[in-house]
């Protein structure tokens, strides 16, 4: 199994597009966005330049893609109009079952463009799908973060072939419920990509349910197989991330396991671009300034 992060937050884009080769092609969540506001301030020239670069890459590998994964209707997890869901086959979350207002509206329109136009489509909402030799396993819809969230629903995937699994948790930011926790042991994988918690977020942000998620993540390095956790989206728009996870990656490595962030998993630094909006932006706005 082949594993390669196509865009993620730690590559300076909001996204978590990822795609898996097996006998099978599949990119999972392909989208790309960026915050239009982080501390008051717009996307910077370097981070629009990212986004553009990397929709530029989601989209070559999307179109090569057998099938395509959309996790939920949330701009950084789909691109709601693309040439590469042409002919191919869309496992969806469900357009009406268990999602909110804002995402169902998203839906319906993407299926009035693609429904004619795709290969096939499934509803893939707590199923297992067959394809040659690789396994495709959907969870039930999970709370986009916590219990009761306003943002509705996400189903997780996982991907099997040749005795190896893939574990792909899309928003579960964290995980924060007990049920996601539940539905990624039992899957039991060897590596598990997951959203991390939003501790960027000066609303939202909880040291307490940041911590209660940090020892549900330790729970499923514990209770399973899995030997490498990519874990980014929502954490790694906090430039303090590293220092929040300290003891997390410790007590992860204690069990000869890794937790990486994705661009870590690619040997690359990660780029926070977004987090760095307010640096970036003077040097942007310095480099532009008359020269005396």
């Amino acid at each position: 199994m082949r594993v390669v992060p196509l865009a993620f937050d730690s590559l300076g884009v909001r996204s978590m597009a990822t795609f898996v080769e097996t006998d099978l092609k599949i990119a999972i969540d392909p989208g790309v966005s960026f915050a239009p506001l982080r501390y008051g301030l717009p996307p910077t020239n370097l981070e629009l330049r990212r986004v553009r670069e990397l929709s530029d890459k989601v989209s070559d590998y999307a179109q090569h893609a057998d099938v395509l994964i959309v996790s939920h209707y949330h701009h950084d997890h789909y691109f709601p109009e693309a040439d590469f869901y042409k002919e191919k086959i869309l496992l969806l979350k469900h357009p009406q079952r268990n999602i909110n207002y804002n995402q169902r509206k998203r839906a319906k329109l993407f299926l009035k463009l693609y429904e004619k136009k795709a290969k096939e489509i499934q509803y893939a909402d707590g199923r297992e799908l067959q394809f040659s030799n690789t396994k495709i396993g959907v969870s039930p819809p999970v709370p986009h973060g916590e219990v009761l969230s306003k943002s509705g629903f996400v189903v997780m995937c996982s991907i099997c072939h040749a005795g190896e699994k893939l574990v792909f948790a899309s928003d579960v930011q964290g995980p924060q419920t007990d049920e996601a926790v539940e539905w990624i042991v039992t899957e039991n994988p060897d590596v598990l990509v997951i959203s991390g918690y939003p501790s960027y977020h000066p609303k939202k942000a909880n040291p307490k349910l940041f911590e209660e998620c940090s020892q549900k993540l330790i729970e499923i390095v514990a209770r399973t197989k899995v030997r490498t956790v990519i874990l980014d989206h929502h954490l790694t728009r906090d430039l303090e991330y590293r220092q929040k996870i300290k003891h997390l990656v410790e007590k992860v490595r204690s069990m000869g396991r890794a937790i990486l962030t994705a661009a870590e998993f690619l040997g690359k630094q990660p780029d926070l671009l977004e987090a760095r909006r307010k640096e970036i932006y003077k040097t942007e706005r310095n480099d532009i300034s008359p020269k005396a």
